[in-house]
């Protein structure tokens, strides 16, 4: 079968680097990711099934990877060499149409007794990632026994897979992961009644999460800061009440919230009155990309009291806790998915959510662009300049007969 395969090949695979490697003309390897002909998975056990995918997503951690940009935290929990791809829509042998749901908790690993985590249907929160029947990955597309999405083939476990409705296209359901971890993070923010909500950054976990705040919470107020154009054209359309370039975050929270500027720094011209923090802020900042600057900003305008939801995957950060000590503000992760819990105390399974929210919101629209494995470079170099290029979502479309057959 054809995939792309990431190789450890350099001492430490998060320093390499392929940023100059996506030059045309040589060849089929980019650093550490390759184009091969390999083998299909072998099904770890008897509950385990062979998908084909038909579109498969570049989401920003698979960016992050294959250019050298994640943290050596994952290194013990991902197992060499694997292939990449967890946002899929493929099929099963007897054409049944699924979503995958990435994480490979207890019950995929044949764990017994399961974990407190996964007991509790939080499944991202699995304490045994590295053991039970397979490869140490945390989920598919960092697994070497699993395989993953960016192949004409991969092995996933009957209970990570969602049937997918009639009514919705291959797009819509590739956006269903991405969807799912929006839904996560928008009941992780416990925003209050008619509160005042930041979300920083508009790229694709941006948006989804913008379309579940809308969807699942009451806020009097959404401010959305985006960079480009496309983007603030989506942010507007999916329920920000204000779409703002970043550095004018402070300034419109001060607004918003009737907050004083603490330490203004006056200048003159457009941005006259930027300010270092706020007396008050907004209830609720979630931080949709996970850097030293986006950090800042969200402890900058967040209100004493106030949470942070960081959603976008970090690295290696350098940030001032300060005000975080000092305004004793609530910093939470919020990585993926499993079993919601409602304000009614009714408990609900994120996919399902996520599945409705891509129907109702017409999330699939996010997908810009498509390209098949033998152009992967235009594929991440697309997705690693979606915003600029006016792109939200890109993926690997594997529906070509000739390419799904030859396995």
């Amino acid at each position: 079968m054809k995939a792309l395969q990431f190789r450890r090949n350099l001492p430490r695979y998060a320093a390499a680097r392929i940023a100059g490697g996506f030059v045309p003309g040589r060849g089929a390897s980019a650093g550490p990711l390759s184009l091969v002909d390999m083998d299909p998975p072998t099904a770890p056990g008897p509950d385990w099934v062979r998908v084909r995918p038909r579109l498969s997503g570049i989401c920003g951690s698979d960016l992050a990877t294959v250019d050298g940009r994640s943290a050596r935290y994952f290194e013990p929990l991902v197992s060499f060499p694997f292939v990449p791809g967890h946002e899929v829509v493929g099929d099963l042998d007897d054409g049944t149409r699924v979503v995958l749901e990435p994480v490979l908790g207890c019950v995929s690993r044949n764990l017994h007794p399961t974990c407190r985590s996964c007991a509790d249907g939080r499944l991202g929160n699995c304490e045994h990632t590295s053991f039970g029947d397979l490869e140490p990955g945390i989920q598919t597309g960092s697994c070497h026994d699993t395989g993953g999405g960016w192949a004409t083939a991969f092995t996933a476990h009957r209970t990570q897979l969602h049937v997918v409705p009639d009514d919705l296209d291959d797009a819509a359901a590739v956006m269903v992961e991405p969807t799912a971890c929006g839904v996560h993070a928008a009941l992780a923010a416990h925003v209050p009644d008619d509160g005042v909500v930041v979300i920083l950054g508009a790229g694709t976990l941006g948006q989804v999460t913008l379309a579940a705040l809308r969807a699942h919470c009451a806020p009097r107020t959404i401010i959305a800061t985006a960079r480009y154009p496309e983007q603030r054209r989506m942010a507007g359309l999916l329920g920000a009440d204000m779409v703002i370039a970043p550095d004018e975050v402070r300034r419109a929270v001060r607004r918003a919230t009737g907050s004083r500027a603490i330490g203004a720094t006056r200048i003159s011209g457009p941005r006259e009155g930027v300010v270092d923090r706020l007396t008050g802020g907004a209830d609720v900042v979630v931080d949709c990309v996970g850097s030293s600057a986006s950090l800042t900003d969200a402890l900058a305008v967040v209100r004493p009291r106030g949470r942070i939801v960081l959603v976008g995957m970090p690295a290696e950060v350098t940030l001032e806790l300060t005000p975080l000590w000092h305004r004793e503000v609530e910093l939470v992760g919020a990585y993926t998915y499993g079993t919601e819990t409602l304000a009614d105390g009714v408990q609900r399974r994120t996919f399902d959510m996520a599945t409705d929210l891509v129907r109702d919101a017409d999330l699939g629209r996010l997908v810009t662009a498509t390209y098949p494995l033998s152009r992967y470079r235009e594929a991440l170099e697309h997705a690693a300049a979606a915003g600029r290029r006016g792109a939200v979502k890109i993926a690997f479309d594997l529906r070509d007969e000739k390419e799904r057959n030859d396995l």
